[in-house]
């Protein structure tokens, strides 16, 4: 049963009928006092709620509401009502538990959508659907610690629907192949994905990027050009940093993820596009919201559902696997026998602090490949990045087996792990570690490495 509450009764007979017409089973009350009983008996699957009553304009009596529903019953999705003109009533409602919020005058396609969206997603919903079996496609994703075992496990709930999702790492965590799992696994997947670097998008040509334009919109537009949005119809659009978007784009972009609809440069029509949006940032957007350079309303809007990508020092038991791959994938695209590796170097890999993540380890592997010349690529060849790891400072040293190292115990261990590599020898040692013989000698009297 889907509650709908509101003060309103052409609202109420308008909603239930489109409820009724799509096949679900709507009951409408008109007040807080009407829909509270069945709040109690825990009978409705979703609620639609206005903000505001008769007895009250700004919107306190809707709030308490929204409060005692989740007191009565926690997981219950509630999609807020409001006028465009009281957006920030309803960023108050979203800090406050509700699902979604939708503007006056509502688009009927939009509404149903996340109503199907808030159903798919709430615990009631997925306990009465029967289970399918179907492949995942993880989009290439590799990766069986815990932490990316329970990440693709929330991918996989959550791609189905149409939710929003916000999807949260450092640089190089691979924000891009969750965004495309995402895709793959909806019912999207035969559409376009369509991906956007946002920070590469100056504020002056936003509209025209994002929204497309005509012939003749402006001095050089000599022909009609479709948007990201519009070519992402019946797809998905993978909105990447936006984070870095300026406070006007941001407006603007809140209302076409709000409406679905824009208005293309040089045309007065107004266009609409089905698509489901996933963005994703490398900044601290509740910090951007506390400081206000990132607007609260676009932020509630964009994560519905949050992901957060592990850097790499998190998930180190992936890099063995993620370096057998880069070598893999090293050979086919450089057309040269896949070297093997030896367990000397894998180790000395799997402790190094990849500041740039995955694609620095892709970076390091692929350049100590081709350096190799086939073979077996040793230890020797990481030396150069384990040496610049332990000069960057603390923070960024390679990570010992045991307690946490200092500078010195990281220098210490290399010194000692060359000397073992090049039997002794000490100038093969210090060419491999980039230092002069003059320099290994007065180390090796510094940490009493001379027998």
């Amino acid at each position: 049963m889907i509650l709908i509450i509101d003060d309103d009764p052409a609202i109420r007979t308008s909603l239930t009928y489109l409820l009724r017409h799509h096949g679900l089973e709507p009951v409408a009350v008109g007040s807080p006092d009407e829909a509270l009983p069945y709040f109690r008996s825990g009978t409705p699957r979703l609620t639609l709620m206005d903000m505001n009553f008769t007895r009250s304009t700004s919107g306190h009596e809707g709030l308490h509401l929204l409060r005692q529903a989740h007191i009565f019953m926690p997981s219950l999705p509630v999609i807020l009502i409001t006028a465009w003109g009281s957006i920030d009533l309803a960023v108050e409602g979203m800090r406050n538990g509700a699902f979604d919020f939708v503007t006056k005058p509502w688009d009927a396609r939009l509404l149903l959508q996340r109503i199907d969206t808030a159903l798919s997603l709430s615990a009631d919903a997925r306990d009465a659907t029967p289970g399918e079996t179907r492949q995942f496609d993880s989009a290439g994703i590799i990766g069986r610690s815990p932490e990316m075992r329970e990440l693709l496990a929330t991918v996989e709930r959550v791609a189905p629907s149409d939710a929003p999702v916000l999807i949260l790492g450092e640089n190089g965590t691979g924000k891009e192949l969750i965004a495309r799992a995402i895709h793959l696994n909806s019912r999207r997947a035969a559409a376009p994905f369509v991906e956007v670097n946002l920070g590469g998008i100056p504020a002056s040509l936003f509209e025209s990027e994002m929204f497309g334009h005509v012939k003749g919109a402006f001095t050089g537009a000599v022909a009609s050009r479709k948007g990201r949005f519009e070519t992402a119809d019946g797809g998905t659009i993978f909105l990447d940093e936006i984070g870095d978007l300026d406070p006007a784009s941001q407006v603007k972009m809140l209302r076409v993820l709000q409406q679905h609809t824009f208005q293309p440069l040089g045309d007065s029509r107004t266009r609409s596009a089905d698509f489901r949006e996933v963005s994703a940032t490398n900044a601290d957007l509740t910090a951007r919201v506390a400081d206000r350079s990132f607007r609260e309303d676009l932020y509630y809007r964009i994560n519905l559902i949050t992901l957060r990508l592990p850097p790499l020092r998190e998930r180190r038991e992936d890099i063995p696997l993620l370096v057998r791959h880069f070598l893999k994938e090293g050979s086919r695209t450089h057309n040269i026998p896949a070297p093997e590796i030896s367990s000397e170097a894998m180790t000395l890999l799997s402790r190094l602090p990849y500041p740039g993540n995955i694609r620095q380890l892709k970076n390091i592997v692929e350049r100590a490949m081709l350096i190799s010349g086939g073979g077996i690529i040793g230890a020797d060849l990481f030396r150069q990045d384990a040496e610049a790891a332990a000069t960057a400072g603390p923070d960024c040293a390679p990570v010992m087996e045991d307690t946490p190292a200092t500078l010195a115990d990281v220098e210490r261990e290399a010194i000692r792990r060359a000397l073992r590599q090049h039997n002794g020898n000490l100038s093969a040692t210090a060419l491999s570690l980039g230092i002069t013989r003059q320099a290994l000698y007065r180390k090796l009297e510094k940490f009493n490495l001379n027998r």
